[in-house]
């Protein structure tokens, strides 16, 4: 399927502007005789273009969602939806090639490896996908233009998860799936990796949303998602975004 022309989330109102539909959707999790109820049936649309940041304590589902919806995992029931794709009836073939050609993915631990240059860590991805940019295009986006040729080992922890957000984008995804991607930081530096996530965002019309355990992350966000064992207790619209940094913690 071909990527749809970006709308922004201000136009993003209707459920043909939905990029992901969930209804009903559940997982659960076989823990030898006990079961865990990850999600509990999630009704959720996620809308092109637009930033969302997913809040919750440990254990209420977010990282089981980001992992459904990035293809990672599978549900145990309901149904998932990406664009005119039924994730939740794909094989495994199919949910490979949608994870490889769709979406990009940003974690707590940067992921890099350390014998290759950040130019090289991006072309890593670069090399298998259909319409990649150009790793050094990718790399200027999170203004690390100067650090083309250092390894992992000459760069700070920022700059190594601002590699990580290049190589994520590199591929053209429509969507950019974070899971605490400040977690490893230090507040001064999770604002620069913030900026470029926002600057991701605003120029390319990339989807993208955030996983924090942080409040006040969500100030920057268009839409606010709150879960709690493993449910959806609360989404709230920003009618004003704040700057990365303006944000403190």
């Amino acid at each position: 399927m071909d990527i749809l022309q970006q709308k922004m989330p201000g136009n993003a109102d209707s459920p043909q502007d939905a990029v992901f539909m969930t209804r009903a959707l559940t997982k659960v999790y076989e823990m030898g005789a006990v079961q865990v109820h990850a999600l509990r049936g999630v009704d959720l649309d996620l809308y092109t273009g637009e930033l969302v940041v997913l809040l919750g304590p440990s254990g209420s589902g977010k990282s089981t969602l980001l992992n459904i919806l990035g293809g990672l995992d599978t549900a145990t029931a309901g149904q998932v939806r990406y664009r005119d794709r039924d994730l939740t009836r794909a094989t495994e073939k199919e949910l490979t090639e949608y994870r490889r050609f769709h979406v990009g993915f940003v974690f707590q631990f940067y992921n890099l490896i350390p014998s290759l240059t950040a130019r090289e860590n991006v072309a890593v991805v670069t090399e298998i996908a259909k319409d990649p940019m150009k790793p050094e295009d990718a790399l200027a986006l999170v203004n690390l233009s100067d650090r083309l040729d250092h390894f992992p080992s000459q760069l700070s922890g920022g700059e190594q998860q601002r590699i990580a957000i290049a190589r994520a984008i590199s591929k053209n995804p429509e969507v950019l799936l974070c899971d605490e991607p400040t977690g490893a930081l230090d507040s001064e530096t999770g604002v620069v990796v913030l900026e470029a996530l926002e600057q991701v965002n605003r120029e390319l019309g990339t989807t993208t949303v955030i996983i924090t355990h942080n409040v006040d992350i969500a100030d920057m966000a268009d839409r606010v998602i709150h879960l709690s064992n493993g449910l959806i207790s609360e989404i709230r619209k920003n009618t004003e975004k704040r700057s990365p940094r303006d944000l403190h913690w």
